[in-house]
């Protein structure tokens, strides 16, 4: 006769839960390093770690993402463009002294 066994939840579907519940109520780790050495403060660490779902982090304010042009495509293209528009108005203005100096001369 064959035996069967029940094993219970298996590692993975822990892990998944443990993740997701993470991911949707977020979690805060944060801790300081302090190296003194005869009461004199060389180094201090401040660490500050939040994990949570992207959904969560706007729900709580928070969306550096959208702005920082290293992570975000369209915060670089916004910031190239009004970088461009500027040089345009400025080459404008450097070519209308130049003529006004010309004329003066």
């Amino acid at each position: 006769m064959a035996e069967s066994h029940d094993l219970g939840p298996t590692r993975s579907q822990g892990l998944v839960d443990v993740l997701d519940r993470i991911l949707d109520k977020g979690l805060v780790v944060a801790g300081d390093i302090r190296i003194r050495l005869a009461d004199v403060e060389l180094l201090t660490i401040q660490i500050r770690l939040l994990v949570c779902s992207v959904d969560k982090a706007e729900e709580i304010g928070l969306d550096w993402w959208r702005t920082e042009p290293r992570f975000s495509s369209l915060a670089g293209g916004q910031d190239a463009g009004k970088l461009a528009d500027r040089l345009a108005g400025l080459s404008e203005r450097l070519d209308a002294l130049e003529r006004k100096h010309l004329k003066e001369s």
